[in-house]
C-alpha cells in the first residue's frame, strides 16, 4: 500500500510540473511574441515616409553623399550661427566630424513639428528648450526631403 501510495505521489509531482512546464512554454513565446511584433517607430504611419527614413539612415551609415544629395532639400540648412544653407555640407560634416551625430539623431524617432518631421521628439516640445542637435523632414512637391541638420 506505501508503494501506490508513494507511486501515485511521484506521478501526481509529475503531472503537476508539465503542467507548469507547458504554462511556462506559453508565457515565453507571448513574451517573444510581443516582442518581435514590429511596433510603429513613427509618429508618421506612412508608407513613404518609412521607406525615405529608411533610405536615409542606410546613406548617412554609409556616407553615401551622392545618395544624400538626391534625398535634401536645395537649401538644406546645415548651421545657425553663422546661418549657412545649400553647398558645402559634407565638407562641413567632415571636418566637423558630424557623421556620429548625425547617424544618431536619425537613430531617433520622428515626431511632427509644425510642417516638419523632426528628431530627436525632444526638440518637438517646447517646454524642453531642447538646443542640440536635430533633424528635420519634410514634403516637397509630394515627395519627402532632409531639410535641416543643425544645433542650437
Amino acid at each position: 500500500m506505501k508503494k501506490i501510495a508513494s507511486v501515485l505521489l511521484v506521478l501526481a509531482i509529475g503531472i503537476s510540473g508539465c503542467q507548469t512546464f507547458t504554462r511556462k512554454q506559453k508565457e515565453k513565446k507571448a513574451e517573444l511574441t510581443k516582442k518581435t511584433a514590429p511596433q510603429p517607430r513613427e509618429e508618421n504611419a506612412d508608407v513613404d515616409f518609412d521607406a525615405f527614413v529608411g533610405r536615409l539612415r542606410k546613406a548617412v551609415a554609409a556616407h553615401d553623399v551622392k545618395t544624400l544629395s538626391t534625398m535634401m532639400t536645395d537649401d538644406f540648412g546645415y548651421r545657425l550661427n553663422p546661418e549657412a544653407s545649400g553647398n558645402g555640407v559634407f565638407q562641413y560634416w567632415e571636418e566637423q566630424g558630424l557623421w556620429p551625430e548625425l547617424q544618431g539623431i536619425l537613430s531617433e524617432k520622428f515626431v511632427k513639428k509644425g510642417d516638419y518631421m523632426v528628431a530627436p521628439p525632444q526638440f518637438a516640445e517646447p517646454a524642453l528648450n531642447y538646443d542640440g542637435y536635430r533633424a528635420g523632414v519634410r514634403r516637397v512637391n509630394g515627395s519627402w526631403k532632409f531639410a535641416y541638420f543643425v544645433s542650437g
